[in-house]
């Protein structure tokens, strides 16, 4: 289902064309109805409800693939080292996100709750000082203090289209409200999203952008926790078991390190059965290795079965390339704000 709308959304045939036009209406009501929304809160009709603890929100504009785990673990890691004692809040869509939080970042609570202003609350009473919420811009009933927004330069397409035409859930302009925009990168080439970060930081409240890479570090055995370096992979034959926003970004990276990549896409936040597991336990003999990533992992591991090929999951390694200084900027005002919070 979700390669046929992303072929809707992506694809030049004439088919494509005539669903998005088809859908188009839609799409008007969608933008419509947002404008509305947004107008109602900067008009203070609607009011953000205000936190007892700082927050600092990790959205996006367009659904999947730009990275907020990743981000938002990195951002959780960042403020520990400076002493802070974050939560991951979230909505909890599928179980594989906060599974994935947690093992990156085990000392970090992780708060799941449709209402993200009760989570909060929930955060602040196990005497957490900030809440990093993890998909958040959208979501405007609770205040923030700094709104970061993702953009995948993998995935950027024009014209921009808004759901159901498009991936879009915003348009760009929607970064107004933003602090800071961080345009990610997989497989795309840093020139480029370079390019689109400071095109896309004049849109912001305060012009500022960066640039952060999400690469692949390492080979882990879901079994045993053995580790291996991702250059193993160079010239072996590999099945590939992707369930996630971006899956052709993941191929491309895997590529670019010497694997022969064959792919098994499945939808993001799939919950696989048992005769998905089966079928790739045994598809899985024909290749050198089998890999997911962690998201996939936190749901294949303790089902997959111990003979025949073992399943290793890729895990990320975030880096801001570009606007270093400017991430430190947020980082430090979140942390200033603790003390308005006391």
């Amino acid at each position: 289902m979700r390669r046929a709308v992303e072929a809707v959304w992506n694809s030049d045939a004439p088919w494509a064309a005539v669903s998005r036009a088809a859908l188009a209406p839609v799409s008007i009501a969608w933008r419509g109805a947002s404008w509305m929304r947004n107008a109602l809160y900067e008009r203070d009709i609607l009011r953000a409800e205000q936190s007892p603890i700082p927050v600092v929100s990790i959205g996006n504009l367009a659904v999947g693939g730009t990275g907020k785990t990743p981000m938002a673990a990195w951002m959780a890691n960042a403020l520990m080292a400076r002493g802070a004692r974050p939560a991951i809040v979230m909505r909890g869509y599928g179980d594989d996100e906060p599974q994935v939080h947690r093992l990156i970042n085990p000392d970090v609570p992780v708060v799941v709750n449709a209402d993200r202003v009760a989570a909060v609350h929930d955060a602040a009473a196990q005497r957490r000082d900030i809440a990093i919420l993890d998909d958040g811009f959208q979501h405007r009933r609770l205040a923030r203090q700094e709104d970061i927004v993702l953009v995948s330069s993998d995935r950027w397409r024009e014209p921009i289209r808004l759901l159901p035409a498009g991936p879009w859930r915003e348009p760009p302009s929607a970064l107004s409200r933003a602090s800071l925009v961080i345009v990610t990168r997989k497989a795309a080439d840093a020139a480029s999203a370079q390019s689109l970060m400071q095109r896309l930081s004049k849109l912001t409240s305060t012009g500022k952008g960066a640039v952060a890479t999400l690469a692949p570090d390492s080979l882990h055995d879901v079994a045993s926790g053995g580790v291996r370096p991702l250059s193993g992979l160079a010239g072996r034959r590999v099945l590939v078991v992707a369930g996630i926003g971006d899956p052709d970004s993941f191929v491309l990276q895997l590529q670019g390190a010497g694997a022969i990549v064959e792919l098994r896409r499945f939808p993001d936040h799939h919950v696989y059965q048992s005769a998905d597991i089966a079928q790739l336990a045994r598809d899985a003999g024909a290749f050198d290795h089998i890999l997911c990533t962690l998201k996939d992992a936190v749901k294949l591991g303790s089902r997959w079965p111990r003979e025949g090929q073992p399943l290793w999951y890729v895990s990320l390694r975030c880096e801001i390339e570009v606007g270093g200084a400017d991430v430190s900027a947020v980082l430090d005002r979140v942390l200033a704000a603790r003390r308005t919070h006391d």
